[in-house]
């Protein structure tokens, strides 16, 4: 099969279009023929070395957690799936090795689920990890009808879709975001204010009383710079600052595979309830670009890769 694999740490340019074996499906696992693959930033971060330590590698690597495609084989005991049903997924196993930029990849019927029937691929392939991370820590935090959140990097990938699930969860949502940003966020139902210095005052100019969650995608100090803002009792949640749950009380979240989960995501976007935004979309060879693309951090929504 054809997949992008690199063999040692470094920039994008280690990234290779490779002839690979074909995966093989384990007892609880199927064989996907990948239709569609998205770039996180924890694929760059482990290409990187960043993460080396804390997630096992085995090289060559093939990278990608995210994946939208048709099963093609299944294993002895995965009644869940059949043969070509369409599915989209977060395929993050015990150690990174065998992902997702592929045209075949294994995958444990726990990290998917039927693909929701109104997007495309390429849009599926866009919502597992981002759409996971955001669903699981605004449930974790508690978001309910009539609370204010305080969502910070509300424009990316992970932000997109929090702001949209706490909005459905009848929560205010006020958004961080450049401000080229903010006309879109308005859109979704967000009041948008500025990164910077004077983003506190901005936020208590709309909420004078204080937030009762700030949910935290952006890093950078934000949990220090946004803590004075929560009410007595809010809950401090970050996908990046463990601060947020070791000095403040709240949550540090790291997504995690769920077939509930994802079937959860899949209503909201059958219902048009979450809309997915996919910024770019590459051909499998042109790879190091779409990583280069979601490195620089200027991204509206999803960088996917078409199989």
């Amino acid at each position: 099969m054809r997949a992008i694999t690199y063999s040692r740490y470094g920039h994008a340019d280690v990234l290779e279009l490779t002839e690979q074996p074909d995966p093989r499906p384990g007892s609880d696992s199927v064989l996907v023929r990948v239709k569609a693959a998205a770039v996180n930033p924890v694929d760059w971060s482990i290409r990187e070395g960043w993460l080396e330590g804390a997630i096992t590698l085995t090289f060559p690597v093939v990278p990608g957690w995210d994946v939208a495609g048709v099963v093609e084989q299944v294993g002895l005991d995965t009644p869940e799936l059949q043969v070509g049903d369409e599915v989209f997924g977060y395929v993050r196993k015990d150690w990174v090795q065998q992902g997702t930029f592929a045209e075949l990849v294994s995958a444990p019927v726990r990290t998917l689920a039927r693909k929701p029937a109104n997007l495309s691929f390429e849009e599926a392939a866009a919502v597992p990890l981002a759409g996971l991370t955001a669903y699981q820590s605004v449930h974790r935090s508690g978001v309910t009808v009539g609370q204010t959140v305080l969502v910070h990097a509300a424009s990316g990938g992970v932000g997109s879709f929090a702001v949209q699930i706490a909005r459905a969860l009848g929560a205010r949502v006020i958004g961080t975001a450049s401000e080229a940003n903010h006309a879109w966020l308005r859109t979704l139902g967000v009041e948008p204010v500025a990164y910077g210095d004077g983003l506190p005052d901005a936020v208590r100019a709309l909420a004078p009383d204080g937030v009762d969650v700030v949910l935290d995608y952006f890093g950078h100090g934000a949990v220090q710079q946004t803590a004075p803002l929560l009410k007595a009792g809010g809950v401090m949640t970050s996908v990046l600052d463990a601060s947020a749950r070791d000095e403040h009380g709240g949550h540090y979240v790291w997504a995690r595979p769920s077939t509930a989960d994802l079937d959860a995501l899949r209503e909201l976007l059958d219902a048009g309830t979450v809309k997915v935004e996919v910024a770019h979309v590459f051909p499998l060879e042109d790879t190091p670009e779409a990583h280069r693309l979601s490195e620089s951090r200027h991204v509206r929504g999803k960088v996917v890769v078409r199989l």
